[in-house]
């Protein structure tokens, strides 16, 4: 498989998947919150995001996922396992599922020397000096790597103050930490790179409506079921979401077309009985009635 990258690299990026590996995150000692935040960058951006998976640190479970999403998806980001300890397995994974090799880029090997420090539990580490903590530094820079194709184009430097990449393998699997300073601080590197590929280059995203309405869903379904039909020809999606135990329920709609969806205000306050709201449950009482929750979510 390896050299199919060049003509993913470069086209338009229209969808976006979330690969969270690890076993921290299914066994509840770490709560994700890179995919959320992916998901916000998405929207930003105007890509859309298709599917958020979270797997095992497994090599078969991520050479499965990356292989489908790298098909499937024009964008796709990986978050977890490259660390230097035996269970950080994503590149190893990554490049088995690629056809690749696992190679030390020197490029990186040079910024970390340059930009980390060694812990203060390893006062006698030494560069130079072969030791097993030295190996496993090591580890986190050897990187799944075609040689058909130009490093640079797989070995992302996001940041100046830096030496962690981003290793981009397939042309559209980018391979991200964990950690999420880190997580969002290298993503958020990638957006200058990513804005002339976005099908709305100047990047100005999606854009989304809020209506709260102290009406149940079930009565206002039918007219939802109208507006969706109305606007979805012109990119709209319309969302209804219930807030147990609060006062008003959500109305939504999504799209690019703020002008046709500014146009929809008006309507869509009339016919679910609420108002336009800048942020959900900003309309609530202090003290609210503790059967209103209940009579709105439904």
């Amino acid at each position: 498989m390896a050299g199919a990258s060049s003509t993913q690299q470069k086209g338009l990026i229209h969808t976006a998947a979330c690969l969270i590996i690890g076993d921290e995150v299914l066994g509840g000692k770490t709560v994700d919150t890179n995919s959320a935040y992916f998901a916000k960058f998405c929207f930003s951006l105007g890509i859309n995001l298709r599917r958020i998976e979270v797997i095992a640190d497994d090599e078969d479970e991520i050479v499965e996922a990356t292989r489908r999403m790298s098909k499937n998806y024009d964008f796709v980001v990986t978050s977890g396992g490259i660390g230097p300890t035996h269970d950080d397995i994503t590149y190893q994974s990554i490049a088995k599922a690629f056809g690749l090799p696992l190679k030390l880029h020197d490029g990186a090997f040079e910024r970390m020397k340059r930009l980390s420090k060694p812990h203060k539990s390893q006062p006698n580490f030494s560069w130079d000096t072969p030791s097993a903590a030295l190996t496993a530094k090591k580890r986190m820079i050897e990187l799944p790597l075609d040689d058909s194709l130009p490093y640079e184009d797989q070995v992302i430097f996001v940041s100046d103050d830096l030496w962690v990449p981003v290793s981009c393998v397939n042309g559209n699997i980018h391979i991200l930490p964990g950690v999420p300073r880190l997580f969002q601080s290298m993503l958020d590197g990638l957006k200058p790179g990513l804005l002339p590929r976005l099908t709305d280059p100047e990047g100005k995203g999606t854009h989304r409506v809020l209506f709260s309405t102290p009406m149940a869903e079930s009565a206002i379904a039918e007219y939802l079921t109208e507006l969706a039909a109305k606007a979805g020809p012109k990119g709209i999606k319309v969302g209804s979401y219930p807030r147990w135990g609060k006062e008003h329920n959500t109305v939504t709609l999504v799209g690019r077309d703020l002008h046709y969806m500014e146009s929809l205000v008006p309507e869509v306050e009339q016919a679910v009985q609420g108002k336009r709201v800048s942020v959900e449950g900003e309309d609530d009482s202090d003290n609210p009635d503790p059967g209103a929750g209940k009579l709105a979510s439904g």
